[in-house]
């Protein structure tokens, strides 16, 4: 795949460990550098109850939007790598981490390989990325699966509580 064609990309932020602001902010500041990767917006932090696994300590997720060339595979490869710089452990699926970067979407690509599912095969199930996603891209639409709003219709919403105190920013 060539990676010469600018898409916007769609990435989850999430933790639940340590100084969750701290970590959504330094994987904000890590993903912002990213040569050729532009960070267009961030959504609003939200407070949300955990998904899942086993009984942990409610999340910060924010959504992030940016665009630039990178493959799916790139951008998967450079989620790892921040998560790895915050000390992510995974020990236990959907267990307690300091953070957690979600591919959401690339573009319209679609790629559907053992380790890497583009769009995320989860996303429109998951409240706590479509809250915020849709907070920052109102007009979103997730690939395969049809507009936010209307995926958000279907939804439980009530454990995503909007965090307006919190705010992250994208650095100068």
């Amino acid at each position: 795949m060539t990676e010469n064609v600018v898409r916007r990309v769609v990435l989850s932020l999430g933790s639940n460990l340590g100084d969750r602001l701290s970590m959504l902010q330094g994987a904000v500041d890590t993903l912002a550098d990213t040569p050729d990767f532009e960070l267009l917006d961030i959504s609003t932090v939200y407070e949300t109850d955990p998904v899942g696994g086993p009984e942990q300590d409610d999340y910060l997720n924010a959504v992030v939007i940016g665009e630039g060339p990178q493959s799916p595979r790139t951008l998967l490869e450079r989620a790892l790598a921040v998560e790895n710089a915050f000390d992510r452990v995974r020990d236990v699926r959907w267990g307690p981490r300091t953070l957690d970067i979600d591919v959401i979407a690339v573009g319209d690509l679609v790629v559907a390989e053992s380790d890497l599912q583009v769009p995320h095969p989860r996303a429109s199930e998951r409240a706590f990325v479509l809250v915020p996603w849709h907070d920052a891209d109102p007009l979103a639409v997730l690939p395969g699966a049809g507009p936010v709003t209307d995926l958000l219709a279907g939804l439980d919403t009530t454990g995503v509580r909007a965090r307006p105190d919190l705010v992250l920013t994208v650095p100068l």
